[in-house]
């Protein structure tokens, strides 16, 4: 029986190898000779029958191939190669660097690198840039989100990119653009922002604002809290008709929530310039220290023990919004000091949180007198 023995390149056109066991070595020349005998010569001959674009498949190179043997010795042993003709001989002995590891342990996690590549376990980033950090860039696009950092003296303008169009827009409103713009197509806008994105032809780079403490709100008003919500949209929507309602700031959580920039900033429609964004660590933390400086905190939940327009509110007040599906979690809802729900005339009884935020807030400012 024959059978193909596969090399790493393929065999001449029309040709099969014959069996090819191990070569002999002789007793008699120490075993450093081989025997020469036809069972060990691994001659390449014509397969039967097969022919290659109308002509016989001939081996050129079958007596070059079949003469081409060695016998070399690696690492003390005797072992024996075939130099195949017109290849490369890819089995060299491994070099002392080859058989060294390449990547060394050490006992210190980033030891061994230099001091200005190591990472100082001792500081703490500030959370996506807020708090004033100037080492994040806030991605800002639309026609009324960009026109409102423009205006927004806080805001630090880095680059703007404009179509003709936009360029030619603001410049008939008359709106000052801070910064040289850099007047580009729309197919280079929608390569940074993807094809989903309307940007109506305005995109800003930008420093983020700075985060204001949980002690820094004023006695008065209204305020938001938002209890782990993390769709841009939805939160988005709410900057929105919390700039609507003069609400005095938002507080959210800095895990679990969305970044200030893009979408969310879209959604907002301008809103993220008005209404403070205040980040905090802990949320339950931050409603104490709210319930200690007089504000009513209620939680909105559909479990609530009595419905928001019949509870007497007074300012400063704080209304605590949960995420859809999961709602209020349960140290949050044992931290308010009361906690209400929405009633609904019809069938359904529950709202997208966007939505319950405008009706709450509503609510809120019509029974304090704010409208």
């Amino acid at each position: 029986m024959r059978r193909l023995i596969y090399s790493q390149l393929p065999l001449p056109l029309g040709t099969l190898p014959r069996f090819m066991p191990h070569r002999k070595l002789s007793r008699r020349s120490g075993g450093h000779q081989p025997v020469d005998d036809a069972e060990n010569r691994w001659p390449f001959v014509k397969a039967p029958g097969r022919r290659v674009y109308g002509r016989s498949a001939m081996a050129k190179s079958t007596n070059a191939i079949s003469q081409n043997a060695n016998i070399f010795r690696a690492n003390g042993l005797v072992q024996s190669k075939l130099l195949w003709a017109g290849t490369r001989e890819t089995s060299f002995s491994m070099r002392d660097r080859d058989r060294q590891p390449k990547f060394r342990r050490t006992g210190a996690k980033g030891a061994g690198r230099g001091p200005e590549r190591g990472r100082d376990s001792t500081r703490r980033l500030p959370w996506r840039g807020r708090e004033g950090a100037t080492d994040q860039t806030v991605i800002l696009y639309g026609w009324h989100t960009v026109t409102a950092a423009l205006a927004n003296p806080e805001r630090r303008i880095r680059k703007l990119l404009l179509t003709e169009n936009a360029a030619r827009r603001l410049s008939d409103e008359a709106i000052d653009t801070r910064v040289t713009p850099e007047i580009v197509r729309p197919g280079l806008i929608d390569q940074r922002l993807g094809p989903d994105a309307v940007h109506q032809g305005l995109l800003v780079e930008a420093d983020p604002l700075a985060s204001p403490g949980i002690d820094a709100l004023a006695e008065a008003g209204i305020v938001l809290v938002l209890d782990q919500i993390t769709d841009p949209h939805n939160v988005g929507a709410i900057m929105r008709s919390a700039a609507a309602f003069a609400v005095k700031a938002i507080v959210t959580t800095a895990r679990h929530s969305p970044e200030a920039t893009g979408v969310l900033a879209k959604s907002a429609s301008g809103a993220l310039e008005l209404v403070p964004l205040v980040t905090v660590q802990n949320l339950a933390r931050a409603l104490t220290e709210l319930n200690e400086r007089g504000f009513m905190t209620v939680g909105l939940d559909s479990q609530g023990g009595e419905n928001l327009g019949a509870v007497i509110l007074h300012q400063p007040l704080a209304l605590v919004l949960g995420a859809e599906g999961k709602g209020l979690r349960q140290l949050t809802r044992e931290t308010c000091s009361t906690v209400a729900r929405l009633d609904m005339p019809g069938e359904i009884k529950s709202l997208n949180v966007s939505n319950a935020a405008v009706l709450a807030l509503y609510i809120g400012a019509s029974k304090l007198g704010l409208m």
